[in-house]
Order: structure tokens, then C-alpha cells, then sequence
């Protein structure tokens, strides 16, 4: 008997191989899945100007940036934005200055769909082989109510329909279909605990890794183990000899992969 829910993840039509450039931008899962691929030796930008959360920020982020990458993931938190009334431009931080000084208002879904695809259009100029994913935070909003919650969540949902040149990944389907048990989150209840991140991660690389990238996480997963192992006496000769074992490990896998590095 089946007791929970499986989510399909669509096939990108793509593979992400060992070490590759990488950018994430979007709210904090962004922040967490971008780790994920930093702690796995990919040449991953997280957030390079701060967490963003709507559509339009993250087109911000886009238009600043001057990197490289060939892979770019866009994760959607809320379609709620703050204008500076005395500008009315739209703000990705207010800094800790007053609310009284912003306005907030809801994207509609046009609107969100409109952002998104200048976001793809921006990356594919700065380079047109670059394979976008997006997704949508499972994380829930409890200032806007629950309700609230579930419609800016919905939005986001139906603006990922509208825009062309990108592939979905559902992690806000496997956290709330899946994992639908608040032993996955955290003690707020709202932000998924580092297990559930690590599932996605789990469910992420089955289908978007390629084999070679799946063979170096192999060869590297021991290795990251013993570099982030803390010693009980690091100046005994055991440990000395283990790292000395280990380094040279690293150094034969620098050769096999060009662009790892420590």
C-alpha cells in the first residue's frame, strides 16, 4: 500500500554536469538549495545582492549582476511588493526604514508572468544557451494569513504557466504533497527543516544531475566528510596522515574535473 503522495518531476530536457557555473536567485530556499550545490563543489552564485522574494526583484538581481553561468534557477516567494510612495519605484529591501514610507500591493499574475519572462530574456542575452529552471517556495507567509498565504502562492503558481524558455521543478508540490507532516519544517512551522531540504536536494539531483555529475558527488561525497570532520587532536600523527591521504585525493580529483576546486 502506497501512504503518501509522489510527486512527478517533468524531465528538464537537459542535465546539469560536475562543477558547473551556476546562479540562484529568489527567496531563502533559494538560499538552501543554492548551498546545497555549493557544498557539492558547484560554482554556484547565491543571491549575489540579498534574498529576494517577488517577481520583480529578482528581475533587479538580473539586471545588476554581471556574471556568467549555465544554469539559472528562479525561486518565487510571494507576488506582494513595497513602492517608496515618495518614488514609486519598487524596493527589494526597505532597509529598516518605516513602513509608513512604502506602499504594498499584489502583483497580478500578468504582471508576475511579465517579470519573469524579462528575467529569462535578460539571462538567455547574457548567454543563449543558458537553461533557466523555476520554482516556487514552499515556505507560507503567516503575516498574510494562511488564506492570503495560499492565493500569493497560487499567483506565483499560474504566472510560471505564462512565461516561455524555462522548465518547472516542484518543490513547493513535494513539501506540501509529500512531506505533509510538520516534522519536515522547522520549529516555526513555516520553513522546511533541513531534511526536507535535503530530500528536494535527493529528488532535484535524480533527474537534473548528469551521470558524470552523479560519479564526481560519489567520488567526492568521502571526501567532504573527512575535510569537514572537526578532530579530537588535530596535531596527531593519524589525523596528519589521513589528511595528507585525503589531499592527495583531492588533487587527483582536480584533474579529473577541471573546474573543482576547494
Amino acid at each position: 500500500m502506497e501512504f503518501r503522495t509522489v510527486v512527478d518531476v517533468e524531465d528538464p530536457g537537459f542535465r546539469i554536469d560536475p562543477c558547473e557555473k551556476m546562479l540562484f536567485v529568489g527567496s531563502c530556499f533559494a538560499d538552501s538549495i543554492g548551498r546545497r550545490f555549493q557544498e557539492e563543489k558547484f560554482q554556484a552564485v547565491v543571491n549575489p545582492f540579498g534574498v529576494m522574494y517577488n517577481p520583480a526583484s529578482i528581475l533587479h538581481t538580473i539586471q545588476r549582476w554581471e556574471g556568467r553561468a549555465s544554469t539559472a534557477f528562479l525561486t518565487l516567494g510571494t507576488n506582494h511588493i513595497y513602492r517608496l510612495k515618495e518614488t514609486g519605484e519598487i524596493v527589494d529591501n526597505c532597509q529598516k526604514r518605516p513602513q509608513s514610507l512604502f506602499i504594498e500591493e499584489e502583483l497580478s499574475v500578468d504582471a508576475c508572468g511579465d517579470y519573469l519572462q524579462q528575467s529569462i530574456n535578460l539571462l538567455r542575452q547574457i548567454n543563449p544557451e543558458m537553461r533557466i529552471v523555476l520554482t516556487v517556495s514552499p515556505i507560507r507567509y503567516r503575516k498574510y494569513g494562511y488564506h492570503g498565504s495560499q492565493l500569493s502562492k497560487a499567483t506565483l503558481l499560474l504566472a510560471t504557466r505564462q512565461v516561455a524558455g524555462a522548465s518547472y521543478f516542484p518543490a513547493y508540490e513535494i513539501v506540501n504533497d509529500e512531506l505533509r507532516d510538520y516534522r519536515f519544517y522547522q520549529a516555526d512551522m513555516l520553513h522546511p527543516s533541513d531534511q526536507a531540504v535535503e530530500y528536494i536536494w535527493q529528488r532535484l539531483s535524480e533527474v537534473y544531475l548528469s551521470d558524470e555529475a552523479k560519479a564526481f558527488l560519489k567520488e567526492w561525497a568521502p571526501l567532504k566528510a573527512v575535510l569537514n570532520h572537526k578532530p579530537f587532536d588535530p596535531e596527531s600523527p593519524d589525523y596528519k596522515a589521513l589528511m595528507d591521504k585525503t589531499m592527495l585525493k583531492v588533487a587527483a580529483l582536480s584533474e579529473k574535473y577541471t573546474n573543482f576546486a576547494l
